[in-house]
């Protein structure tokens, strides 16, 4: 007999105010779920590495660094009245070795947990594989942002099938102003607007889109390419603005500093939103092949955007069926050739848009939040009845 109540749920993530591409998404998703009828607002436990002011939907902290933490958050989280956990995953974000202290706590909780999987290594670190087997084993469902990620999952990790979930990432949903009004409000009317947003770190391979663009130039000289986003904190930490500072030397020294611009902050979603809207082409020159999601090529792919990447797991993916065009990895003039195809092709270029937009809409957060607020209740039903798969 299926339960008609709503249901109490919990995430366990990092979340905002902390600065954090994991924090954003676990938000994005709980506010479209306070929308859903069929679960009650779902609360947080926050992954935390300081002093952080949280608002009233976090329920308790995990400090990330702190083992002893991870069993006393799951007693407190037993003794409440959540009878769900997702725990948002990435290797980053828990402490000790590639996130390992994570386990101390699932050994301990005694409610059924999901876990959301932000990182999918085909050729993981004995370790990494390890943390991931037992998450697999242990969790009631194991959900991945992308179809190439589910015989990896097998194969790599022996998670059956049968608990694997296919979601798509979320895209928040605005109307906004068209590519030209708002290129005019901006100062950018007749200008090509190429751009990639995102915390920057040196694996972003940013220096092969800068020199990609250099050559754009000589035959599309109002061409601008936007870099938005501020250095990542850990790499701040380590290496302050080292990298921002290569890159910004870079560009003087190609003289191209009329056609490169950079928004040095943490961007809020509409600020996003509204730049994608300006974009004629998003570009990810990513150097890592394996990234089974990113979050700003999601957006991308949302607003309906011409996507110029590189061939990393997820791109490939996104961009099937003529959704974009694939360069080769570190390599300039690959991208350039690419850019400078979308720019001369117009026709082209709205087909490849339309067909990424009719994508795109299907992972509109509303959609994505129905998805996984029926896995939920799905889940808890069969857990209920005895009818769980990890006994």
């Amino acid at each position: 007999m299926v339960s008609n109540r709503p249901r109490n749920i919990a995430f366990l993530s990092t979340y905002p105010p902390r600065e954090c591409g994991l924090a954003t998404f676990t938000q994005d998703l709980i506010n479209e779920l306070d929308k859903v009828q069929i679960i009650n607002s779902p609360r947080v436990i926050a992954v935390s590495n300081g002093d952080i002011q949280y608002d009233d939907r976090v329920l308790m902290e995990l400090q990330q660094h702190q083992r002893e933490s991870y069993v006393q958050t799951a007693k407190k989280l037993n003794n409440t009245d959540i009878e769900l956990l997702v725990i948002e995953h990435e290797y980053g974000i828990f402490g000790g070795d590639c996130g390992e202290y994570l386990l101390d706590m699932i050994e301990h909780l005694e409610i059924p947990f999901i876990t959301t999987l932000h990182t999918v290594l085909p050729n993981p670190k004995d370790k990494q594989r390890d943390i991931l087997k037992v998450l697999g084993a242990k969790s009631q469902r194991i959900v991945t942002m992308a179809k190439n990620t589910v015989s990896i999952l097998e194969e790599v990790y022996e998670i059956p099938r049968e608990k694997i979930e296919v979601i798509h990432h979320g895209v928040p949903y605005r109307i906004l102003e068209s590519r030209d009004k708002l290129k005019e409000k901006y100062g950018l009317k007749n200008r090509d607007v190429v751009s990639t947003f995102g915390l920057i770190s040196p694996g972003k391979g940013l220096e092969y889109g800068i020199e990609a663009i250099s050559e754009v130039a000589k035959k599309h000289r109002d061409v601008i390419y936007f870099i938005l986003g501020q250095t990542h904190p850990c790499i701040k930490e380590e290496m302050g603005e080292s990298y921002r500072e290569k890159l910004e030397d870079m560009v003087d020294g190609l003289g191209i500093k009329e056609n490169v611009r950079f928004i040095n902050k943490y961007l809020s979603k509409d600020e996003i939103i509204h730049y994608l809207q300006l974009s004629d082409i998003y570009m990810t020159p990513y150097l890592g092949k394996d990234q089974a999601v990113s979050g700003t090529l999601a957006y991308a792919v949302g607003y309906g955007r011409v996507v110029v990447s590189t061939p990393y797991s997820y791109a490939k993916e996104m961009l099937a069926e003529g959704r974009g065009l694939l360069a080769e990895f570190k390599d300039a003039h690959s991208l350039a050739r690419c850019i400078n195809y979308v720019l001369e092709h117009p026709e082209e270029k709205r087909r490849m848009e339309q067909k990424t937009l009719s994508l795109g809409r299907t992972m509109m957060w509303g959609n994505i939040a129905n998805q996984y607020a029926e896995l939920f209740v799905n889940v808890l039903e069969n857990y209920r009845e005895g009818d769980a798969l990890v006994v």
